[in-house]
């Protein structure tokens, strides 16, 4: 595929809007290409490098992060990559504790809202910062 996609074309083969693109562009992720008259041309590498920004967004890595990774891409610092990906499954692991505990303390709440006969559910009175 050569460079002959405009920019809603690019987003379109890559599942993200014009915005986006625009978005990723002024962060340094996605280079700027320059225009054929009054129009820019994208191609297959532009697309590849997108849907590599979102399937490492829908990983938890940063735009930074996102950034170093692409940037390593063109190295063979395996130590470097191996750290990001260590650093975020731990970043993940804490996530999945919080929401486990979360989940724990719901249930629980709803176990005693199902007992409780009179007055405000326990859920409701949970939440209220009061």
């Amino acid at each position: 595929m050569a460079a002959a996609m405009t920019i809603a074309r690019l987003g379109a083969a890559a599942g993200v809007g014009v915005e986006t693109i625009r978005y990723y562009q002024r962060r340094g992720l996605l280079a700027v290409p320059p225009s054929a008259g009054s129009v820019r041309r994208y191609g297959a590498e532009d697309v590849r490098r997108l849907k590599f920004i979102r399937r490492a967004q829908a990983a938890g890595f940063t735009l930074e992060e996102i950034g170093e990774l692409l940037r390593l891409d063109r190295t063979s610092d395996r130590a470097r990559v191996r750290a990001l990906a260590t650093a975020r499954l731990a970043a993940l692991d804490a996530k999945i504790a919080e929401l486990e505990a979360a989940r724990g303390a719901l249930e629980r709440l709803k176990g005693v809202c199902a007992a409780g006969g009179k007055g405000p559910c326990p859920i409701i009175a949970a939440f209220d910062p009061e």
